[in-house]
């Protein structure tokens, strides 16, 4: 099984920059990419980025393409992502998930973190 734990939420300016982090632990051979994902009240949660273990291949979701960045340490089992050019909208809880296969969507992958929050002030 595979356990993770989100850090490095908080507030921020429009504007600002944010660095998310995932720390995963356990059977983490058998997931072959991570994800974010973030969820806004009354909202559905959505994808926002995702990439490899192996390869780096990374994938965005429109809204965040040219301000987010997915990245990847496999010594130390850690993924990021990193927020700039933060906007109101991007307000939202963002969690980080594993899959056993390449998915974009929230029920193709198998764990969850808990979730961080992130708010960005106009």
């Amino acid at each position: 099984q595979v356990q993770l734990v989100n850090s490095g939420g908080g507030l921020v300016q429009a504007g600002g920059s944010l660095r998310l982090s995932c720390a995963a632990s356990g059977r983490t051979f058998s997931s072959s990419a991570m994800g974010w994902f973030r969820q806004a009240p009354g909202k559905e949660r959505e994808f926002v980025a995702a990439i490899t273990w192996s390869g780096g291949y990374t994938a965005y979701a429109d809204s965040v393409k040219g301000r987010f960045t997915i990245s990847r340490d496999n010594a130390k089992n850690t993924v990021a992502l990193q927020m700039n050019s933060l906007k109101p909208e991007d307000t939202a809880v963002y969690y980080c998930a594993a899959a056993s296969s390449w998915g974009t969507l929230p029920e193709e992958y198998d764990y969850w973190g808990q979730g961080t929050q992130v708010t960005v002030s106009s």
